[in-house]
């Protein structure tokens, strides 16, 4: 199949961490009885609402409780580790389950430094649909790149006075690791079956990197939609053939919910909006709300304007309606595959949103 899962471990409102992640270790399953290609776990800290702060230890458990389905990164986050740090998590995971494990690599740091200093106004532009492809305007990252509480949690993910190095020569370095012509030996690590991706917002450095490294891409339509083409077209203009790929392999993401009838659908998608408000203010994820908590919110146009992109570019509604965006989104990227990520408040209604989503994509 084509398609593949992003999990971040969700904490639902009146939920536990625990129970997210026993939730995260049964949806792995029944990916891999429904046939999903790959199963990612994303890295996120300070959120209430999100358990998925250490990848490398919750896709150990994942490949656990799981026999063929590959499981990764999505991703690790390069700016608060060493390459050998990480290196040794993901040799140490594939030593038991050699050949299933992806590791993905995201920059961070220095992405946050540029966005911090971004000027929003040269970035200004009007949506677009492209061959039926919703393409919004730019999201304001500045904002949210100054806020006090990102700059405080970034000293907590750091050594005091530690500098995060270039992102390339940090890669340079995971390649050399793996590959055993780094000066230091990586135990477990070297030599290992793992398949390194790269995943981005944006045509910039990691688009660049992964592709002067041939290397697969992943690139994020489901948190910055407006910039997706700009990433995969930065990706394919840099690719290089190497040892890993002969041409270039994208994936890109997407926020889906699927349920028997569209009324059904959006009524799990409405705390969406929320949720993602959460974010974008500098709380933090909160918990997942019910449909009747995000009611209760009272919405300003600011808090509209705010999470716009994101619920305009969410795909919502039956397995058919779903199907057929996705395959829009497949198109018009020339995605070779898709990693969509699906957030309810119940994990029975996620688990049902991806056996409904499976069933529909497999049809001809």
């Amino acid at each position: 199949m084509t398609l593949s899962i992003l999990d971040l471990a969700p904490i639902s409102s009146g939920g536990t961490a625990a129970d997210a992640l026993r939730n995260t270790l049964d949806l792995a399953r029944h990916a891999e009885r429904l046939g999903y290609r790959r199963y990612w776990l994303a890295e996120h800290h300070f959120a209430p609402g999100v358990a998925s702060s250490a990848p490398a230890v919750l896709i150990a458990l994942v490949a656990a409780a799981t026999s063929t389905l590959r499981v990764g990164s999505g991703a690790v986050q390069l700016g608060h580790q060493t390459p050998l740090s990480v290196v040794e998590q993901f040799g140490l995971i594939d030593a038991l389950h050699p050949g299933r494990i992806d590791l993905g690599i995201g920059r961070s740091g220095q992405r946050r430094a540029e966005l911090a200093t971004a000027n929003p106004a040269l970035e200004r532009r009007d949506a677009k649909i492209v061959d039926g492809l919703l393409i919004p305007p730019p999201f304001d990252w500045s904002r949210l790149a100054k806020h006090p509480h990102l700059a405080h949690y970034a000293t907590l993910l750091q050594q005091p006075g530690a500098r995060t190095p270039d992102f390339a020569d940090q890669i340079d370095d995971v390649l050399a690791f793996l590959a055993g012509t780094h000066q230091a030996h990586a135990v477990p690590g070297e030599g290992a079956d793992l398949q390194v991706w790269i995943l981005g917002s944006s045509g910039g450095q990691s688009a660049r990197v992964a592709g002067e490294r041939g290397l697969p891409f992943a690139a994020n339509y489901h948190v910055s939609p407006s910039s997706v083409l700009e990433a995969v077209e930065g990706y394919r203009e840099a690719f290089k053939p190497s040892d890993t790929l002969a041409e270039p392999y994208v994936v890109v993401s997407a926020d889906v919910v699927v349920a028997e009838t569209e009324a059904r659908a959006r009524e799990l998608a409405r705390p969406y909006g929320l949720w993602v408000r959460s974010i974008r203010t500098g709380a933090g994820a909160i918990p997942y709300p019910t449909p009747e908590e995000a009611d209760a919110h009272v919405w300003t146009d600011e808090d509209r304007a705010l999470v716009k992109d994101r619920l305009d570019t969410q795909f919502v509604g039956t397995p058919d309606q779903v199907a057929e965006g996705l395959r829009v989104l497949r198109r018009v990227t020339g995605a070779d595959e898709l990693l969509v990520t699906t957030i309810t408040h119940d994990h029975e209604d996620r688990v049902r949103s991806y056996e409904l989503l499976a069933e529909a994509w497999e049809r001809p």
